[in-house]
């Protein structure tokens, strides 16, 4: 007798668990991307870790420049696979400085689809798509794509 009820509850658990995932794939398609470019600008933030205080998104994740990248450039667009690996920091408005980070060295660069990539001191700011814990920081000084990629301080330098 006790299993109904459980069961009940499961089926009703499982119900709502697919009804969301319905909703919100419906909002990714059908205009919900134009929804997600409104979100809100993405906000660099500075973290303490093994290598010292780098920077890191939103989301606590360590963001990285590519030794390729000429000034306000993402040469990483142009190299097939590049962005699957490593793909931009993206930001819908102007990004946000947290605390320590220097505002005046945040920007956006026009990427070739349109959308606006952060920048640090005119590097394009890119994550790890591997990246499993925030603030990890075992891919810098990774060799791929035909150039290193670096973590970044406050000052807008290369941290190795």
């Amino acid at each position: 007798m006790k299993r109904a009820p459980l069961l009940l509850a499961g089926v009703i658990v499982a119900a709502t668990s697919v009804a969301a995932t319905s909703v919100a794939a419906t909002a990714s398609s059908a205009g919900g991307a134009a929804r997600a470019q409104d979100s809100r600008a993405v906000k660099i933030q500075l973290r303490h870790t093994e290598i010292g205080k780098v920077l890191v998104d939103s989301s606590g994740f360590t963001v990285y420049r590519f030794s390729k990248d000429p000034r306000n450039s993402d040469t990483c667009v142009r190299i097939s696979g590049c962005t699957n690996l490593w793909p931009p920091v993206m930001s819908s408005g102007r990004p946000v400085a947290g605390p320590g980070v220097r505002a005046a060295l945040l920007s956006t660069i026009k990427l070739p689809g349109g959308g606006r990539q952060v920048t640090y001191a005119g590097h394009p700011l890119y994550r790890y798509s591997a990246a499993t814990e925030k603030g990890e920081t075992g891919y810098v000084g990774a060799q791929q794509f035909g150039g290193i990629w670096y973590a970044l301080n406050a000052a807008g330098r290369s941290v190795k």
